[in-house]
């Protein structure tokens, strides 16, 4: 079965340390800018702003 073009994998870049940390996905139909979220950024060892990252 194959995925659909919809959802897409989209990496998450922690703002503080600059490192790509995180892999996830999304509906790029119904998020068609760049998300955002917190998230636990084990360099910084604390919860910082990951944004996604191209």
């Amino acid at each position: 079965m194959a995925r659909s073009d919809k959802r897409v994998k989209v990496t998450l870049a922690c703002e503080v340390c600059k490192r790509r940390n995180y892999i996830t996905m999304k509906n790029k139909q119904n998020d068609r800018e760049r998300i955002e979220m917190k998230k636990y950024c084990r360099w910084d060892r604390q919860h910082t702003v990951h944004k996604e990252t191209r």
